[in-house]
């Protein structure tokens, strides 16, 4: 195992560890306040739906880039890579939209529990949805003028820490966006 891929598996190791800590604050208030279940009525499920579709997609389209880069598709590979960027943003940009739409509706982080959690999740994973499309973009610019000197690792790195993210968003969906419907 190369060193830059053991790297980036401790550090999605790490990360974890505050995901799972934020899910179980989460739960934790969703199962002793009463109050929690009128907060729901707030989120717009169906839309945050297509959204998690769009980041589901992301996953899917870097696992192809990956396995075009390894066949030596390099055309294929960069086609998909765009794709995930766009996916990734467009699920960035739903998240965006959709707390624009709680705070008009004054659901903000300082108003009660429900916010804290609420925007404390969801925002850490907004971060990292960020910094991995960050490192998309600076993965693709460098790639489109072959300025990686070994572009499959660079990849199967950037691979990592993206199906991570895309990992953590279908644990918070769930927990946080179908528990209304239970």
């Amino acid at each position: 195992m190369s060193r830059i891929r053991l790297a980036m598996l401790l550090f999605v190791a790490s990360e974890s560890v505050f995901f799972i800590l934020l899910i179980i604050a989460y739960v934790v208030y969703h199962a002793t306040t009463p109050s929690a279940a009128d907060a729901f009525r707030y989120l717009d499920v169906p839309k945050t739906g297509i959204f998690t579709a769009c980041l589901v997609g992301s996953s899917f389209t870097m696992w192809r880039a990956g396995i075009h880069f390894r066949n030596g598709a390099r055309r294929a590979a960069l086609a998909l890579l765009f794709t995930t960027l766009v996916l990734g943003t467009a699920f960035l940009a739903g998240q965006g939209v959709e707390y624009v739409s709680l705070i008009r509706k004054n659901v903000i982080i300082s108003r009660d529990l429900f916010g804290t959690t609420f925007f404390t999740l969801t925002g850490f994973h907004g971060l990292h949805v960020f910094i991995g499309l960050t490192m998309l973009g600076t993965l693709f610019g460098l790639e489109l003028k072959r300025g990686i000197v070994d572009p499959l690792r660079a990849v199967d790195s950037v691979s990592i820490y993206w199906h991570f993210v895309d990992g953590v968003w279908a644990v918070i969906f769930p927990v946080v966006y179908l528990w209304i419907l239970q």
